[in-house]
């Protein structure tokens, strides 16, 4: 497995860490405990404002090479698979068990809800909507266009993330206008030689220091949170990503199973994690009576990740198919590929 590999599945691991932290404390909010307002508020601005553009932003980093190995059929056919094929699985599952214990849980949803999915996610499943809408995108520019012009793709995203609010969201355009501009950055990066750069000690610190200043000027100085989208949040982001991609390099040059395992399990976590921790907050609330913050807050996290990784653990025991993709669209383009005569396979870091 390549460093590249390795750092990936940290920094992955950490945008899961804060991705499931940040829904469990939304969720111990909701319930109505008594958690301290202000730092809670504080807490998730600060996690919103990098943690999900992070994944877009490694998205778009392996994206010109999966593009050049895969072509644009098989990449298309392979997020069918990957994206779209658990969108529509897991979010009929979650919402139908929601709709069904809708007494218990902060949502109180219909069956109407859930299937309004091909227009309306809901829940965490927005990303895959988003993921998908933004891979497309990207699909259709570099199949046609070189590498070259990923600098000027970056440079308008940047132009559409600033005056977003100046573009219709029909069709869920702002999806394309508040995310593709992290892709992007990911592809930006790819190129040349600027993330391994980021593996030194030094600009560990450097960005470090940014993050703090970035984050500190951010919500102490200037009272903003992560839903004032302009310059300043697109700022905070990127320097944000850059200081998680630095540490991921740092910490993984001495390699800890657990926490790659972590990352390399981040689609079933970003899955099945809503289910969890929730099902913990409501077992302690409902069955214990139980209502300390930090035992619902520790209890979800724990939860939220380990639960996931019970059921990949199970998947790959017992080889049960079908649960986080759906191979057919893969075999659909490797009988293409064999009548071309290509190997358009799928890799490890796709």
């Amino acid at each position: 497995m390549s460093e590249r590999s390795i750092w990936g599945d940290y920094a992955k691991a950490i945008g899961v860490f804060l991705l499931v932290y940040g829904h469990v404390a939304r969720g111990v909010f909701k319930a109505g405990l008594q958690i301290d307002e202000k730092l809670y508020g504080l807490t998730d601005s600060v996690i919103y404002s990098f943690h999900m553009p992070l994944f877009f932003f490694l998205s778009g980093l392996f994206f010109y090479g999966s593009l050049k190995k895969r072509g644009a059929k098989g990449l298309f056919a392979n997020k069918i698979d990957t994206i779209v094929y658990p969108y529509l699985l897991w979010s009929i599952l979650q919402g139908t068990i929601e709709a069904n214990l809708s007494v218990y849980t902060n949502n109180s949803i219909g069956y109407s809800d859930v299937f309004a999915l091909l227009w309306q996610p809901r829940a965490q499943f927005w990303f895959l909507y988003a993921l998908f809408m933004v891979f497309t995108l990207a699909t259709l520019i570099f199949s046609k266009a070189s590498e070259k012009f990923i600098l000027p793709v970056f440079a308008a995203s940047v132009f559409a993330y600033i005056f977003q609010t100046e573009i219709s969201s029909t069709f869920h355009l702002d999806f394309i206008t508040n995310n593709f501009v992290f892709f992007a950055f990911g592809m930006l990066l790819s190129r040349g030689s600027g993330i391994e750069l980021l593996a030194s000690k030094f600009l560990l610190l450097i960005t470090f220091a940014g993050f703090i200043a970035s984050q500190y000027l951010f919500h102490g100085v200037l009272g903003l949170s992560y839903i004032n989208k302009g310059v300043l949040s697109l700022v905070v982001a990127l320097v944000s990503i850059l200081f998680i991609v630095a540490l991921s390099q740092t910490l993984s040059k001495k390699p800890v199973g657990w926490f790659r395992l972590i990352g390399s399990s981040s689609m079933a976590i970003y899955l099945i994690h809503i289910l969890a921790g929730s099902g913990a907050r409501i077992f302690l609330m409902n069955i214990f009576d139980i209502t300390s913050i930090p035992v619902h807050l520790i209890a979800g996290c724990i939860t939220g990740i380990a639960a996931p990784l019970l059921v990949v653990h199970l998947i790959h025991s017992y080889r049960i198919p079908f649960v986080f993709s759906m191979p057919v669209s893969r075999f659909i383009h490797g009988a293409y590929s064999r009548v071309l005569g290509k190997n358009t396979g799928p890799s490890v870091q796709d």
